[in-house]
């Protein structure tokens, strides 16, 4: 494994005519295999060529949204965009020879079936008539991303990005608060035509995209896509519903407890950031000291966890300061040919800076964990899976908040378990407006923000935005960046929170077999299907009746035992 820095990572935009070379070598190879043996060393060198590429290609998307305002790392990004359908051309075509290969069976006992499942989806979502749409999709999701990191809010004669402003929007004065958010929304109102024809251009092309294929919807294709071989689409309406029945009267009793605490006669999208009448609990240093602190938890936590860290250290693979032209929002890739992980975050002197260093940590140390597996198939589970590890990490490092928090520690862990009950209505409102988006590919912008509007009073009844017009409009779903550039990603959140909220439950009763358990499920990577992960580790699936209403009972008795005060709704 290397030790250069991250500075210190070549890159070198892949040749595209001589990576097809190699690939009709490898395939003509395949091809004329006489033993199971010969077909699985063709395959090593196949696995060995695209992870080269897929670094190259984490390489330049970090470059992009490190700085987006520069041209080079732009021109690269631009690369990926326009040629990525390319590289996939070339890898479905030596897959189906693989599929096709009387060596199948052989192959499969090396690497695994769900291996040859994982290429069969791949193969199933994929023909050379879509380039055209996935080139176009790549250039709109550029584009949104472009807008959104170049958002400049002044508020008070002080100038914001979407990232700095979040110290605004938990600021004591309530004046201030209000001020931030209508300025931050004004954003989605100025922009309000781009917005929404990046947004519907996008939903039309995907579209088109399953039908060229042969789905009967877009919805079916992405679960194909997305690897999603365990459970469907109405699964995931039965755990939506469970949400509905036992977590949202749950968190309407916090919203209420909230307001009493905020001694607010209405509680308005202005104050759902601030939790507390004395402020939210804030690290009390900079990002150095945060930093520094941080090595000492993943020091203590674990063997495992405190060689992880000091990697992420040594080889400066940590992005956490906010800066004008930086991409918004936090995410953790991998540089794979390197065995590398890497984080990218905005801090901005919020509660969230804690939480978004543990979460893409818990991404981060999964990378690691799992970074020798067989195949590149399996350096990552599906995105629900993978989200446990992040969840899951960040409650799992509940005991060494203190250094962060200080005398603030207990408000902290009342307001981060609150905080994961609270997002649990939010990620399934986004979910289930996904999934009416593209059943209903026709529907106007003026549709899609009324049907918004009745989600939210359907998973936030509590949500009181009227005197901000792209709230009362219905836009606030605009700056959820999945909704754009990755469309069903977020019910792999609430699914995940499920399961971290366990980890969370368990580590209460029996700390040292729940962080076993986790170690064991990012060892397992992707080399198990989700519910095979779940199973893994020993948790109960989110979809089983009864999983969700466990959870919050006891949850709600916890914080009632902990933190009366908090919640008395006088």
């Amino acid at each position: 494994m290397s030790t250069r820095t991250f500075r210190e990572l070549p890159y070198q935009r892949p040749d595209l005519s001589a990576l097809s070379t190699v690939y009709a070598d490898l395939t003509s190879r395949l091809n004329t295999a006489a033993t199971g043996s010969d077909a699985v060393r063709v395959v090593r060198e196949w696995n060995t060529a695209r992870i080269h590429t897929g670094t190259m290609g984490s390489l330049a998307e970090v470059h992009f949204t490190q700085n987006v305002a520069d041209a080079d790392a732009k021109a690269e990004k631009l690369f990926y965009d326009e040629n990525g359908p390319s590289f996939s051309e070339l890898d479905v075509t030596f897959s189906r020879s693989l599929l096709a290969s009387p060596h199948r069976e052989f192959i499969s006992k090396e690497f695994g079936e769900l291996f040859l499942t994982r290429l069969q989806n791949a193969s199933l979502t994929f023909e050379p008539s879509i380039m055209d749409i996935m080139v176009r999709e790549s250039e709109l999701c550029r584009e949104y991303n472009e807008l959104t990191a170049s958002a400049q809010i002044e508020v008070d004669g002080e100038v914001y990005n979407l990232s700095t402003i979040g110290k605004l929007v938990i600021d004591l004065d309530r004046g201030v608060r209000q001020r931030s958010v209508a300025e931050m929304y004004q954003f989605l109102t100025i922009h309000a035509n781009q917005l929404d024809t990046i947004f519907d251009e996008l939903v039309k092309l995907r579209h088109e995209k399953a039908l060229r294929l042969g789905y009967a919807s877009y919805t079916e294709f992405r679960y194909v896509e997305f690897g999603r071989v365990d459970y469907d689409a109405s699964d995931v309406e039965l755990f939506r519903a469970q949400v509905r029945e036992h977590v949202v009267p749950l968190v309407s009793v916090l919203r209420n407890a909230q307001k009493k605490r905020l001694a607010l006669e209405t509680l308005t999208i202005a104050d759902e950031k601030l939790q507390f009448v004395d402020g939210n609990p804030v690290a009390a240093g900079d990002h150095d000291w945060i930093v520094e602190r941080a090595h000492r938890m993943y020091s203590e936590l674990s063997g495992e966890t405190k060689e992880f860290f000091q990697l992420m250290l040594d080889a400066d693979l940590l992005d956490l300061k906010s800066r004008d032209n930086k991409a918004t929002g936090g995410y953790c890739t991998s540089f794979s040919s390197y065995g590398l992980p890497f984080i990218f975050a905005n801090f901005n002197k919020t509660t969230h800076d804690i939480e978004v260093l543990t979460h893409e940590a818990g991404h981060a140390f999964q990378a690691y964990r799992s970074r020798s597996l067989a195949v590149p198939e399996y350096f990552w589970p599906t995105a629900e899976a993978c989200e446990i590890h992040s969840m899951g990490m960040e409650f799992l490092t509940w005991p060494w908040m203190n250094l962060f928090f200080g005398e603030q520690t207990d408000k902290f862990r009342f307001y981060h378990l609150q905080g994961a009950l609270l997002f649990l209505p939010y990620g399934c409102a986004v979910d289930h407006f996904q999934h009416w988006i593209y059943a209903n590919p026709t529907a106007t912008p003026a549709e899609r923000n009324s049907m918004w509007l009745e989600i939210e009073k359907l998973y936030m009844p509590w949500r009181n935005g009227s005197n901000v017009p792209a709230v009362a409009e219905g836009r606030t779903w605009q700056f959820q960046r999945h909704i754009y550039e990755t469309p069903f990603y977020y019910i792999d959140y609430a699914l995940a929170q499920t399961c971290a909220l366990q980890y969370w439950k368990w580590s209460e009763n029996d700390r040292a077999a729940a962080f076993a358990s986790y170690v064991k499920i990012c060892d397992v990577g992707g080399s198990k299907p989700f519910l095979g992960i779940v199973e893994a580790g020993g948790l109960i699936s989110p979809f089983k009746d009864g999983c969700l209403q466990s959870i919050v009972d006891y949850s709600y008795k916890w914080l009632n035992d902990n933190y009366p005060e908090q919640l008395a709704t006088l």
